[in-house]
């Protein structure tokens, strides 16, 4: 075994845990492990008997499949050991022989759900007399089967510590009530809610009626341009569609929260694909696929209950790629292991589309009537390789106008309104007036023998991407590479199937939402998309960032991803449902869509007369985008005086932003800030950091203690779109409310002072809808009737969104929710609504589980699964069949995604007007076609155009990004997380387990740079850029290897990024310090994942 062979050739390994599992076993289910590791990681040395690499922990056996019942039956007859976790109170100590009395007896069992990533694993919770006595995973659900992963097992330690007697007691660092911190103050004060509420409103009203924007020219804007909300992806649904409604109703457009910073690239790549924006499967579908590429993601360690899926297909015989610049715990469990560079993967994938077309590999059938590959482009498109720009640039916006990257059009169809047509609903009284859209009928040529048709325009853009050229971009082993596309392309065999599984790797960058494009690009061309085994797989690291993001808590989208007014092109509601009304497809109902949500927002003030209250709703500035109000540009309003109010709903920006030391300067400036948590963060906290001066920081801040996700009800999702229900099972401690029972306290008081001394725009706040009570008290359960739809003349519950009317006569907060609470006979009992179904019968033996809560939309497991099945609906594989027409009709196994009372045809993707999904996407604000761009700080020169980054990124001329080059910056660096904590800490780093596993921050660096600089194990290392300066300690590992690009040496390192100064556990400098705050044009995602530092040995 040498150390020049190549990452293709792989060494079995008996034991299945990665080289730098350490003190600990990753939850499993596998009876054996076919781990392997590419040669090239490893020497004989270091493989060897008394290597890191043998002394492994042994997986064990595969869990039976038991109910709870049983489940607990087994715990009994064993002594209890099996349902008893480590968890909870300590163990008695035997007494005169006796066993201990079961930990278990007599207590209250209920279901609930991880609070970590968005894998959605079940939980459930014992408590006895008022304490939670025990937390573990759910053997009954469907995802985790009982498992959890670190962070999950111990999330009784978010309510509990264990003292040094071995007692249980509340945790001393929960926040338990209100709080403030006055300007110039080092304390904090403890306050009543009431008062706190009543100072926060007071604040409230200051700000919004000094920076109310009624009218900008003749467009009716009732916008607050002084205040800022940031939150929601840990709250539930309900709460979180609350934050946003909360924030809008004051006038408020620059609201965010953690979706911008982690996936929004995956909505703004996926949707102009698709249709839709969201995880075309779920979890459980991976062992469906026959490939499994994961790139960008390291899912064994950041989703590792999701690793079981992986692995049940390897099982089968499936083959799993890992594409990283690290080798991970993902990379040493896969079948091919393949390095890339940070910030490459354009080039990458421009390889694999050009490998597939130029091998005629892509699923011919499928591409001809599925997507828009035999539509024609406009004769007038053009890409420019020499400057790396298309057709339509002006050089001095910095934009493109994409008119000629349309379609070539034979003509146009309008609608038909008639009564008994399907438009009818157009004229019916309550309907308000717009203009109905024209159809497009596009030119095709069924042939593909046209130049201008999508396929032939991409063959000859993806030309120049030969392996020759991407190796030397990417860094890759060539050998490896072809390896990869040769198996990957494989799976456009009718009866095969590949799935992509990423994360922020691919999304975090300024072109990540041409990441996510491109993935979309290679799955339709192997018709991957649609079928069970396939699809593109967003795992997504917020619990509830999937929920946060269908709720439109974001400054471009309103709830249920329809798109937020903007002055310039929806000045009125004709104007809106003009412009959002597709021609044809399922989005041709957006008025049934807008005006049901237009009647719940307002209540019974919405009428027809007055447009449905349209023009109380604040609106982007004609003269800006959404971009502009998005989380990069809050921080420099807040530094331009712009924005001087901040409400905070469990996220911590101070931490988790680029550049956190310019938005920590930035916040100082703010007069007021509002963070409701469990404990004290960087945000709360960022007067007080080490750079920071508390005496003159004049900001006063409030602290708002939150309900824990058990103590509290609500619904949240997981990546695969499941509506999962927590249920309460113990009160919250001390004076700690839900974040849903706050905002209705702040309400009332905000409410209070409007009517009592009106202010700017009264009625945007006094006719907004917020009877979320029953029997006269705030309960969430109302709210859920308000997500769900409701007839506005009688208030009872939808059945599902076909219910929708333009007219007024339904209600609706949440359409593609809609069906989710629908049970009218026990609408008080959440308990018997279909999102709290608890069935584990998977008829089709394909993981669908449709008895098991409720999927939007309308309890769909797998989107766009008409693709499951050829054009006379006959399923591509007989063994994974989703829909099946007979003859007569369709045969479901699940929910179609389609017009299932016709016949088959060719409508796949009825998302989208044109019925096909796009291969060729003119929607995209920086090409219809993927394009490899550089960092906005790399390490080389492009080499496939001479544009060199993104040429339509975004706020990169802001003088706080200091942008750095390769002289004085040499090394790239990427960031990640780590199993044993969480996104900015604010959990994990107040669990004493957790860091005990993990006590600090590191930066992995190869030992070749280790030797260079003279750097050894635990030394202290500075690494810093023209933003920030860190101390960290130091990982030599073998795990980071130099890479050759462009025929120079390039140093890569890693930099989890969980860490900082706010807590009292595993403390340490802030990563984000070093970031750029520039962002992705679609997405405005900051860049994370590829920049330039400087390193050294620390003094």
């Amino acid at each position: 075994m040498t150390g020049d062979k190549k990452a293709l050739t792989l060494v079995p390994k008996k034991n299945c845990q990665s080289v730098e599992s350490q003190a600990h076993s990753l939850c499993d289910d596998r009876a054996s492990c076919r781990n392997t590791i590419p040669v090239e990681m490893l020497t004989a040395k270091q493989f060897g008997p008394n290597s890191a690499a043998q002394q492994q922990l042994s997986m064990k056996d595969p869990p039976m499949e038991v109910s709870r019942r049983s489940f607990l039956k087994r715990g009994l007859l064993l002594g209890g050991g099996a349902a008893s976790g480590l968890v909870g109170t300590a163990h008695a100590a035997r007494v005169g022989g006796k066993k201990s009395p079961y930990k278990l007896t007599s207590v209250t069992e209920t279901t609930n759900i991880c609070c970590y990533c968005s894998g959605g694993c079940g939980t459930i919770c014992s408590t006895r007399n008022g304490e939670l006595i025990n937390l573990e995973g759910d053997p009954d659900h469907p995802v985790n089967l009982g498992g959890l992963c670190p962070k999950g097992a111990a999330m009784w330690g978010l309510r509990n510590i264990v003292t040094k007697d071995r007692r249980a007691e509340l945790h001393p660092d929960r926040v338990l009530y209100p709080m403030v911190r006055r300007p110039g103050s080092k304390e904090w004060e403890r306050l009543s809610w009431e008062q706190a509420a009543a100072e926060i409103a007071r604040h409230v009203k200051k700000t919004r009626d000094a920076s109310f924007v009624e009218k900008e020219g003749d467009v009716t804007v009732n916008r607050c341009d002084g205040i800022a909300s940031l939150g929601a992806a840990q709250l539930n649904n309900e709460e979180a569609w609350l934050v946003q409604k909360f924030a809008r109703s004051l006038g408020v457009a620059t609201i965010d929260n953690q979706t911008r910073v982690c996936h929004s690239s995956t909505v703004s790549g996926l949707a102009p694909s698709f249709g839709r924006g969201s995880m075309t499967s779920h979890w459980c579908d991976f062992a469906n696929s026959d490939v499994i590429m994961t790139i960008g993601s390291n899912n064994v360690e950041n989703h590792p209950l999701s690793s079981r899926w992986v692995e049940r297909a390897q099982d089968k015989g499936a083959t799993w790629i890992v594409i990283d610049p690290r080798y991970s715990r993902s990379a040493a469990r896969a079948d091919i292991y393949a390095r890339i560079r940070p910030g490459s993967d354009l080039a990458f994938y421009g390889g694999l589309i050009n490998y597939i077309l130029q091998n005629d590999l892509y699923q011919k059938e499928y591409v001809l009537h599925y997507t828009n590959a035999a539509c024609l482009i406009r004769p007038d498109y053009k890409f420019d390789v020499k400057n790396g720009l298309f057709s339509g640039w002006d050089p001095e916006t910095k934009r493109y106008d994409n008119e000629t990257w349309g379609y070539d059009v034979d003509k146009k169809a309008v609608w038909d309104t008639s009564e008994g047509s399907a438009f009818a609903w157009v004229n019916r009284p309550g309907t308000p007036k717009f203009r109905t859209p024209d159809l497009k009928v596009l030119k095709r040529d069924m042939t593909l023998q046209d130049p201008n048709c999508v396929l032939n325009v991409m063959k000859r853009h993806y030309a120049r991407y030969t392996p020759e050229l991407v190796t030397k971009v990417t860094g890759m082993d060539p050998d490896v590479m072809k390896k990869v596309w040769e198996v990957f392309a494989a799976t456009g065999a009718r009866d095969k199937a590949g799935s992509i599984l990423y994360a922020l790797g691919q999304t975090q960058h300024t072109y990540g939402s041409q990441n996510c494009r491109a993935m979309c690009v290679v799955q339709l061309l192997l018709g991957n998309i649609g079928i069970a085994g396939g699809g593109i797989n967003a795992l997504r690291g917020e619990p509830n960032v999937q929920g946060s993001t269908d709720v439109g808590a974001s400054s471009h989208q309103a709830p249920a991803y329809l798109a937020w007014p903007t002055g310039k092109k929806h000045p009125t509601l004709a104007d809106y449902l003009t412009t959002e009304t597709y021609a044809a497809g399922y989005y041709a109902n957006k008025p049934k869509f807008w005006i049901s949500a237009l009647r719940e927002w307002f209540g019974k003030n919405a009428t027809v007369e007055n447009d449905y209250c349209y023009d109380l709703l604040p609106k982007i500035s004609p003269k800006l985008d959404y971009g502009d109000y998005s989380t990069i540009m809050s921080f420099n309003n807040m530094r331009d005086d712009v924005i001087k109010g901040y409400f905070c709903w469990g996220m911590n920006p101070a931490h988790s932003t680029p550049n956190a030391k310019h938005a920590r300067k930035s916040m100082a400036k703010l007069d007021w800030l509002v963070v409701a948590d469990w404990f004290q963060t960087e945000t709360s906290l960022f007067w007080n950091a080490p750079d920071m001066k508390p005496e003159e920081v004049q900001t006063e801040v409030y602290f708002l203690p939150a309900a824990l996700i058990y103590e509290k009800i609500g619904s949240i999702n997981n990546s695969g779109r499941w509506i999962q229900w927590r249920e309460k099972a113990i009160e919250p401690p001390g004076e700690c409310k839900s974040d849903f029972d706050m905002m209705m306290l702040l309400w009332k008081h905000i409410r209070a002072l409007y009517e009592k001394e009106g202010g700017a725009c009264p009625d945007q706040i006094l006719k907004s809808n917020w009877d979320y009570t029953i029997d006269g008290k705030p309960d969430l359960r109302a709210l859920c009737w308000a997500l769900n739809g409701y007839t506005t003349k009688d208030n009872k519950l939808l059945k599902g969104y076909a219910q929708l009317q333009a007219d007024g006569s339904t209600a609706c907060g949440m359409w593609v929710f809609s069906g989710y609470y629908n049970n009218e006979a026990t609408k008080l009992d959440p308990m018997k609504q279909p999102m709290t179904n608890r069935s584990k019968d998977d008829p089709t033996g394909l993981g669908l589980f449709p008895g098991w809560s409720f999927a939007w939309p309308a309890n769909r497991r797998i989107l766009y699964n008409r693709c499951s099945a050829d054009p006379q609906g006959k399923p591509w594989d007989p063994k994974r069949v989703l829909v099946e027409w007979n003859g007569q009709k369709w045969l479901q196994n699940d929910v179609g995604d389609f017009v299932t009372s016709k016949a088959p045809d060719d409508n796949a993707f009825f998302m989208t007007w044109e019925q096909n999904a796009r291969l060729f996407s003119y929607s995209m604000v920086d090409g219809p076609l993927p394009e490899h761009f550089e960092p906005h700080e790399a390490p080389c020169e492009n080499l496939l155009n001479g544009a060199g980054g993104n040429p339509c990124a975004r706020f990169t001329d802001d003088p706080s990004v200091q942008r750095g080059n390769i002289k004085d910056y040499p090394y790239v660096v990427t960031t990640y997380s780590v199993v044993e904590h969480w996104q900015s800490g604010t959990q994990t780093r107040n669990i004493p387990w957790l860091n005990e596993l993990i006590p600090s921050n590191f930066i992995e660096i190869s030992e070749e740079l280790a030797k260079e600089k003279g750097i050894r194990p635990g030394d202290k290392v500075r690494v810093w850029n023209n933003r920030g300066s860190v101390v960290v300690d130091a990982m030599i590992t073998i795990r980071m290897k130099p890479m050759t690009i462009n025929g120079k040496l390039t140093h890569v390192v890693g930099m989890p990024h969980h860490f900082s100064w706010a807590t009292k556990l595993a403390t340490g400098d802030n990563v984000n310090d070093l970031p750029p705050n520039v962002g992705d044009p679609n997405s405005y995602i900051p860049e994370y994942k590829a920049f330039l530092v400087n390193l050294e040995k620390a003094a």
